[in-house]
């Protein structure tokens, strides 16, 4: 059978592996966060192909759910979006001196400006003879892109030029916290005050905004005082939680990944057998060994060892070195191996251990984990059920 293309809701019964993105999860993600915010909007960050789920299929998902924008990183990004009819508002802010910011600019896609770019955005403009609707990004302590406040005065002075000459327009300001996943660390209430200077910097110089967002998902669970006019959805939107000890539960989310594929070979073998490149685990008695064709190709990080895989609702570690294709579990001698070749392995997701488990594992993030699940991993998308797993 063929992987599916976005958006595929066909039985997916006989494919050998597929990461399931529950829509419903989605939408109701978005909902739940839409009436914790308002009357602010919501901005659904769709960068990195939706965070390894599908940029359209999130993207629509999230507007019909109530989303007002669309977010991401790239241009390229945004402008496959809207060839693909998604006509909500966007913004990209992640440019270099190659970004198409003309065909940005023609296509209704408002742009994060951090300052050198900015000249390049006025050229465009002139060049479509269509004013380019910016978003002045604040570097309030990140130290990423984004003006420094220092800096801020110039670009001020630049923005208000172009605008007078009607290349132009300042419709946002905007930045990005650095530990908000951290509650109790102070450098957000930093970041906070220099952005409500940012602000009133950009209002004194003449720029009527539409809108000032900071918000990240950790800032929009933990401190309402960042929500402004916007807030940007973007780990929340997938249902896992940004913090450490916190289920997405805790916040009434809904994890929208399932990854999941089938039991490939299973056999019995003596005390001592080694496992895997490298042979780092041996055995310790006379076992049946399971191989799971996943590996580090399909984004299951190669230092994994000891994340779960849950099979007939089981969990088993992984044994030894993942490698590119495949892993190796050990399920113990008390078993029918009939029973389990073949069978569901979930390795995470509704009926298995969490994404946040196998990152743990992996000594990483939530966000990598989901984010890395490679192309070769069909898609499919399904409204509120698990398929075959039960809802």
């Amino acid at each position: 059978m063929n992987a599916p293309e976005a958006g595929d809701t066909a039985p997916y019964i006989g494919w050998e592996r597929r990461a399931v993105i529950d829509l419903s999860a989605i939408r109701s993600n978005v909902k739940q966060v839409a009436d914790l915010v308002a009357p602010a909007k919501v901005m659904a960050v769709v960068k990195a192909d939706g965070y390894g789920h599908g940029a359209l299929p999130v993207a629509t998902a999230a507007l019909e759910a109530g989303a007002r924008w669309i977010g991401c990183a790239h241009v390229a990004e945004a402008l496959a979006l809207r060839e693909a009819g998604i006509e909500a508002p966007m913004l990209a802010w992640l440019h270099t001196n190659d970004t198409p910011f003309e065909k940005a600019i023609s296509a209704g896609i408002d742009l994060g400006v951090s300052g050198w770019d900015l000249e390049l955005i006025a050229a465009a403009a002139q060049a479509v003879q269509t004013p380019a609707r910016i978003h002045l990004k604040v570097d309030t302590g990140l130290g990423r892109n984004g003006s420094t406040m220092a800096d801020l005065p110039s670009l001020l002075e630049r923005s208000a030029k172009f605008q007078s000459e009607g290349l132009l327009r300042v419709v946002g300001v905007f930045s990005h916290l650095a530990v908000a996943d951290e509650p109790e660390r102070p450098e957000t209430d930093l970041q906070l005050e220099v952005f409500d200077q940012a602000i009133e910097m950009v209002e004194a110089a003449g720029f009527n905004l539409e809108m000032r967002h900071v918000a990240n998902t950790p800032a929009i669970l933990s401190r309402p005082d960042s929500h402004h006019e916007m807030v940007r959805l973007g780990l929340g939107l997938y249902g896992l939680s940004p913090f450490e000890g916190e289920t997405p539960a805790t916040y009434g989310l809904r994890p929208a990944m399932k990854l999941v594929t089938k039991v490939a070979n299973v056999k019995k073998v003596n005390t001592g057998q080694g496992v895997s490149y490298g042979l780092r685990y041996l055995t310790a008695k006379e076992t049946y060994l399971a191989l799971i064709p996943m590996g580090y190709a399909d984004g299951l990080p190669r230092v994994a060892t000891g994340a779960p895989v849950t099979i007939h609702g089981k969990t088993y570690p992984v044994r030894g070195t993942i490698a590119m294709d495949q892993c190796v579990i050990d399920l113990g001698l008390d078993i029918d191996p009939e029973q389990f070749l073949g069978a569901e392995a979930i390795i995470f997701g509704e009926g298995g251990e969490s994404a946040t488990t196998w990152a743990h594992a992996a000594n990483t993030i939530n966000y990598e984990m989901v984010t890395r699940i490679s192309p070769r991993v069909p898609r499919y998308y399904v409204e509120g059920t698990w398929g075959q797993a039960g809802d």
